[in-house]
């Protein structure tokens, strides 16, 4: 069954909720007149109603036969936040992309973005003016974080109330009110795909949110066998389950075929604890290739994992999930520890060239090896699987939101060491995702925040942040994630990407796209054609990739100084391509000669990388 309020035309709207633990459900109708509308029950604990006179704009509840009132699990709006009645919408829309036919996975440029601070404004109308900057930069994907009900603080007065990454949603079907609701979200897929630029949509299956979450009133949503960091797991297993499952899957299928989403993005997979035969995420997977071939477009699926397990993207025949791609956060972990120097918590595995290394020919750096900081052995060969299935950054919104300070990489290193960090991103071979600022060194920082009503749920949010931060030993406390000063710091300083330095690196980021899409060697992506070696004394790595006669060398210098180079080559002239050390890009100057051969020793600057080419007819 559809689940939800669907607004059938002609004042008909058709309610079915699941309520097995219920004897009696209605729909109570409070706006524009109050009405009780009881609902037949139906088999496997549903309950349905088709209401007359029921128009788009009324707001109404469930309520159950304890008398209580409770807004729909699968709302399609909040209009008047988590806590108030649900909204009936009228989902029709003129869409203008009938000729869209998607973006390849293995093709995107991902450009992750937090609605609300991407703009002033914080809606998704207010993303659409900038599609053409984004486009003009080479970006063909953007990612937007959680959009998912969540809660404000005085929802109806100002829309600031509304502050969340986005993880705390509550009502997955519920396009948040205060960005646009379901009708923004629409306008905003439509205008990115005119401008040939895919969306790709951030959902937690994975827990709901601690404020305003009824669905326990409902059914059984949760189980006890499964303990997760948000509190009990979600019912994937347990008795009834195949009705939580349906309710998920009914919400993959909405994003994309109601919004034409192009694909999901799946938080922290490893917290859906599912030990049946099919598990969830094979159920999923089938069911948007089903809605691939119905739309003849191709939906894709993207996991974070913190399992370093291949089984999520291996395809079903081969005993894996059959998910189309996955993050991969050993990349970032090494590229980030060898730029800071940071080692505390997760970063003790990390910090040698070797492990970037690693992470460029071997995709996982902990791949059934030994965790210093897990204290046990780790993860699994990726080998099997394509570079074009894995997603890899530099920065997200975890990676900066889970520093003390929120501080971005701009912060934190030297504009050199920025440079080095996009050349090495852009240039992987695997998937790059931007994170929103960072292509022009954004230095605003990107702090966690949030918006309760609950006051206990406030101090014990301040508390768990403080206790987070713990080993990082501060001066002084940690920004209040309650405070809209801390909302406010996050709002991107845009203007800054034509001015000097900022601009420059735009450039750069701009220039590495282009030599992404149109360098054979670098659009190929292929571990048969990647070779990667490191020096760890003189704190260099090098790649060489390959397609048929054209051939790519990049030299990365992690060192503080300048250092002495002899890259084994082979007898072809090499032609520079880029050196982040130029002037062009606001460097000191390139120390490399515009052609190299074999033998030759080379004089690398501080913190930089350089590519070479060599072609034969």
């Amino acid at each position: 069954m559809k689940i939800g309020a669907n607004y059938l035309g002609n004042g008909q709207c058709e309610f079915t909720v699941w309520a097995p633990n219920s004897e009696a459900v209605a729909v109570k109708i409070v706006s524009p007149q109050e009405r009780h509308l009881p609902m037949q029950q139906q088999e496997d604990g549903y309950w349905q109603l088709t209401g007359t006179e029921v128009y788009p704009g009324t707001l109404y509840y469930y309520q159950l036969n304890n008398g209580e009132d409770r807004p729909d699990p699968a709302s399609y709006s909040q209009p008047e936040g988590v806590h108030r009645a649900s909204q009936v919408i009228d989902h029709s829309f003129s869409w203008n992309d009938s000729n869209w036919t998607g973006i390849p996975l293995e093709s995107m440029i991902m450009y992750e973005l937090h609605v609300g601070t991407f703009t002033p404004e914080g809606t998704f109308e207010a993303i659409i003016p900038r599609l053409g900057d984004l486009r003009e930069l080479g970006v063909n994907a953007i990612e937007l974080m959680p959009i998912a009900q969540f809660p404000g603080d005085h929802p109806t007065e100002d829309k600031n109330a509304y502050r969340n990454w986005g993880y705390d949603g509550v009502y997955p079907f519920a396009a948040q009110n205060s960005y646009g609701g379901s009708k923004g979200l629409k306008q905003l897929v439509d205008a990115c795909h005119q401008e040939g630029i895919a969306v790709v949509l951030d959902v937690v299956y994975n827990h709901f949110g601690p404020e305003g979450n009824y669905t326990r009133c409902f059914g059984p949503y949760f189980t006890k066998h499964y303990r997760t960091p948000w509190g009990d797991a979600i019912n994937y297993d347990d008795a009834h389950s195949h009705h939580v499952r349906n309710f998920f899957l009914q919400n993959a299928l909405y994003w994309l075929g109601e919004h034409h989403i192009d694909a999901l993005r799946l938080d922290a997979v490893h917290a859906i604890y599912d030990f049946g035969a099919k598990h969830f995420l094979e159920e999923l997977a089938a069911n948007v290739a089903d809605l691939s071939k119905e739309q003849e477009r191709k939906i894709y699926l993207i996991a974070e994992s913190d399992l370093n397990d291949p089984r999520v993207i291996r395809p079903v025949e081969s005993g894996g999930y059959g998910i189309d791609g996955q993050w991969s956060d050993d990349f970032h972990h090494s590229l980030y520890s060898l730029l800071t120097g940071d080692n505390i918590g997760y970063y003790e595995d990390f910090g040698k060239c070797e492990h970037l290394a690693k992470a460029f020919q071997d995709t996982f750096v902990y791949d059934w090896k030994y965790s210093p900081h897990r204290r046990r052995f780790h993860g699994n060969s990726a080998l099997d699987r394509s570079l074009s299935q894995f997603v890899v950054c530099i920065q997200n919104h975890d990676q900066v939101g889970n520093q003390p300070l929120g501080e971005r990489l701009s912060r934190l290193v030297s504009f050199e060491a920025l440079k080095l960090a996009a050349g090495a991103v852009l240039l992987s071979p695997y998937i790059p995702l931007l994170f929103m600022g960072e292509e022009y060194g954004e230095e605003a920082p990107f702090l966690y925040f949030v918006s309760h009503g609950d006051p206990d749920l406030i101090r014990a949010v301040r508390q768990g942040r403080k206790q987070e931060f713990a080993a990082f030993h501060l001066s002084g406390e940690p920004p209040d994630p309650e405070s809209l000063e801390t909302f406010n710091k996050c709002k991107l300083n845009w203007e800054k990407r034509k001015e000097g330095k900022y601009q420059s690196l735009w450039l750069l980021y701009q220039r590495l796209i282009q030599l992404r899409n149109t360098v054979p060697a670098l659009v190929k992506l292929d571990r048969s054609t990647l070779e990667v070696g490191f020096e760890e004394d003189k704190k260099i790595v090098w790649w060489r990739r390959w397609s048929e006669n054209n051939q790519v060398l990049c030299l990365m210098n992690f060192n503080h100084t300048e250092t002495p180079f002899s890259p084994k080559l082979t007898n072809n002239s090499w032609n520079k391509l880029l050196d982040s050390a130029d002037e062009q890009w606001q460097g000191p100057g390139s120390l490399l000669p515009k052609t190299i051969s074999a033998g030759q020793e080379l004089t690398l600057r501080s913190q930089s990388f350089t590519v070479y080419e060599s072609s034969e007819s």
